[in-house]
């Protein structure tokens, strides 16, 4: 089937455009909202000082009887502000009650602070690591709190994991180490080139078998140092692309405009969770890698 897009002219100065939200991202006449449950989580084991908010979104059609999805979204906050770029919880209540996708409950968490520290941030040893703490944090601290109180599938198609900048790299992170769990990936501008050591994706994807990920990116023409021999935010992803393009992988990019802004890919959360949860039609699909 054929699907014509509508003209849109090219903006010729690239460095402060805006998107336009879709109705998706808006809160809808007849669409009930869910319920969103805010918890502190002020004891890891994985990141020892650390303290933090994460939210749970639940949409109205949630039953117990019925397994949901499970999506996990980095920078809790930013990523769940009904005022913000992204409004996570409305494009669920409002994909959900269309049928757009399955039952999803989102799981927004803030990254972790030292509170009273004089560098209280642990955002980046979080996100930018190349390791399985985050994923391993998720799994044993943060996900069983809500499959206590939650119905959530087990089957690990229906766990994606979502983030932009920093947050980006780590849910790709989290992926590509525990595809037992997380297999469908949403990454914004994603900050690979800060990962400590380099990014290493470009040249580790083709070598390793292919993994079960279906992946969606965005990147954006000005991103950080787009035109700099070193630490390019844009280059980087653009050879994340390439090495899942060239592996065979199952994966959209989307390129825009404008700089390291959360905009775009908050315009992009509708069509890149229907994307994400499409039915499995790729003829491709890697088989799962234990």
């Amino acid at each position: 089937m054929t699907i014509e897009v509508p003209y849109q002219p090219l903006p010729i100065q690239q460095a402060h455009v805006r998107y336009a939200h879709g109705p998706d991202s808006a809160v809808q006449p007849g669409v009930p909202a869910g319920e969103t449950i805010e918890f502190d989580w002020d004891d890891s084991a994985v990141y020892p000082g650390t303290s933090r908010k994460f939210w749970v979104h639940v949409p109205a059609r949630y039953e117990a009887s019925e397994p949901a999805s499970l999506m996990v979204f980095q920078d809790g906050w930013w990523y769940l502000d009904p005022e913000g770029d992204v409004r996570g919880a409305i494009v669920l209540d409002n994909l959900v009650h269309r049928g757009d996708i399955p039952v999803t409950i989102g799981v927004f968490v803030d990254p972790g602070v030292f509170p009273g520290a004089e560098h209280p941030k642990n955002r980046n040893a979080e996100y930018d690591a190349y390791d399985d703490r985050y994923a391993d944090f998720l799994l044993t601290e943060i996900i069983p709190e809500v499959t206590k109180r939650y119905s959530i599938s087990e089957d690990p198609d229906r766990w994606g994991i979502c983030g932009g900048s920093s947050g980006g790299n780590c849910a790709f992170t989290a992926a590509w180490l525990r595809p037992d769990r997380f297999r469908r990936v949403i990454g914004y501008l994603s900050s690979f080139t800060q990962m400590p050591g380099g990014n290493p994706y470009p040249e580790l994807i083709p070598r390793v078998p292919r993994k079960p990920l279906r992946i969606f990116l965005q990147a954006g023409h000005r991103d950080l140092r787009w035109n700099e021999p070193e630490a390019n935010w844009l280059a980087n992803n653009l050879r994340v692309a390439a090495a899942l393009a060239e592996a065979g992988y199952d994966f959209r990019l989307v390129l825009g405009d404008g700089g390291h802004s959360p905009n775009h890919g908050g315009v992009l959360l509708p069509d890149a969770l229907r994307w994400l949860w499409r039915p499995d039609d790729h003829p491709n699909r890697p088989v799962a890698v234990e």
